[in-house]
C-alpha cells in the first residue's frame, strides 16, 4: 500500500512539474515581459497602428477561415461517416495530414499552388486579380492548417447518434432535408462549435504557413504572428510580448468556451 502511494505521488508530481515548466512558466514569462516597462508601455505597444491592425486583420481572416471550415468540415465529416466509397479510409487518414506536416512545408505548398507560375495563378491573372501575397492566400493557408478540427469534432457525434431518431422522422413523413436540419444538425452543433473555436484559435496563431504567402505588408497583409516575429527581429521584445499576450488571452477565452460547450454536452 505504501509503495503504491509513493508511486502515485511521484507520478502526479512529475506530471505537475512537467505542466509547470512547459506551460505555466512560459505563460507567466510572456505576461511579465509585456509589463516590463509598465502598463502605459503595454497600452502604447497595443495601440501602435501596425500592431492593432495586424491583430484585427488576423482575427478577420481567421473568422473567414473558420466559416469555411464549418461548412466544408461539417460536410466532410458527414460524408466520411455516412457513406462508403473506394478510398474512404485513405481520405479519412489524410484529414490529419495538416497536424503532421511542418507549417513551413504547408507554406511552400501554397506558394507553389497559388504562385504566378501555377495553373491557379495563371487563371487568377487572366481574371484580373492575384491570390498570392494577398488576403485570399492567407485564408487558404489558415483553412489548410485548421481543416481537421471541425471534422474530428463532428465525427464522434455522428457515430454516437441513434439511428432510431432518423427512422422515426422518416416514418412521420419528414423529408431528408427536414430530417437533417431538425434531427441530425442539432446533435452536431456542439461538435461544430467546439471544432470551430479550436480552428479559430489555431488560425490566430499560425505563422509558418502564412509567412511565405502573405506578402507581410503592414496594414494590408501583415498578420499578428508575423508582426511578433518582426518585433523580435527588431529587438523589441516588449512590443512582441504585448501582441502575444493579446493573442494568448484570446486563446484562453476560446479554450474556456470549448470546455464550457463540451461540459454542457456531457452534462445532458
Amino acid at each position: 500500500m505504501l509503495q503504491n502511494r509513493w508511486w502515485s505521488w511521484g507520478f502526479r508530481s512529475a506530471i505537475l512539474l512537467y505542466f509547470i515548466l512547459l506551460i505555466v512558466f512560459p505563460i507567466i514569462g510572456i505576461y511579465g515581459q509585456s509589463l516590463t516597462n509598465g502598463w502605459a508601455a503595454l497600452v502604447d505597444n497595443l495601440t501602435e497602428p501596425i500592431a492593432w491592425k495586424s491583430v484585427l486583420l488576423t482575427a478577420k481572416l481567421a473568422l473567414f477561415a473558420t466559416i469555411i471550415n464549418i461548412l466544408i468540415g461539417t460536410m466532410a465529416g458527414w460524408v466520411l461517416i455516412r457513406y462508403r466509397f473506394p478510398g474512404r479510409s485513405l481520405l479519412n487518414s489524410m484529414v490529419d495530414l495538416p497536424f503532421a506536416l511542418p507549417t513551413a512545408v504547408v507554406g511552400l505548398m501554397m506558394l507553389l499552388l497559388l504562385g504566378p507560375r501555377s495553373e491557379v495563378g495563371h487563371w487568377a491573372d487572366s481574371l484580373g486579380f492575384t491570390i498570392l501575397f494577398h488576403e485570399p492566400a492567407i485564408v487558404v493557408a489558415m483553412v489548410f492548417v485548421t481543416f481537421p478540427f471541425v471534422i474530428r469534432a463532428v465525427q464522434p457525434l455522428l457515430e454516437e447518434m441513434d439511428a432510431s431518431e432518423e427512422e422515426a422522422a422518416y416514418t412521420l413523413g419528414a423529408s431528408r432535408a427536414k430530417t437533417f436540419f431538425r434531427v441530425i444538425l442539432p446533435a452536431m452543433v456542439p461538435g461544430i462549435m467546439s471544432g470551430a473555436m479550436l480552428a479559430f484559435s489555431r488560425a490566430l496563431a499560425e505563422f509558418g504557413a502564412v509567412v511565405l504567402v502573405a506578402g507581410n505588408i503592414p496594414g494590408r497583409t501583415l498578420v499578428a504572428s508575423v508582426y511578433i516575429y518582426g518585433q523580435i527581429e527588431s529587438d523589441n521584445p516588449a512590443g512582441a510580448a504585448a501582441v502575444s499576450v493579446l493573442l494568448l488571452t484570446f486563446s484562453f477565452l476560446v479554450l474556456w468556451l470549448v470546455s464550457y460547450v463540451q461540459s454542457r454536452r456531457t452534462g445532458r
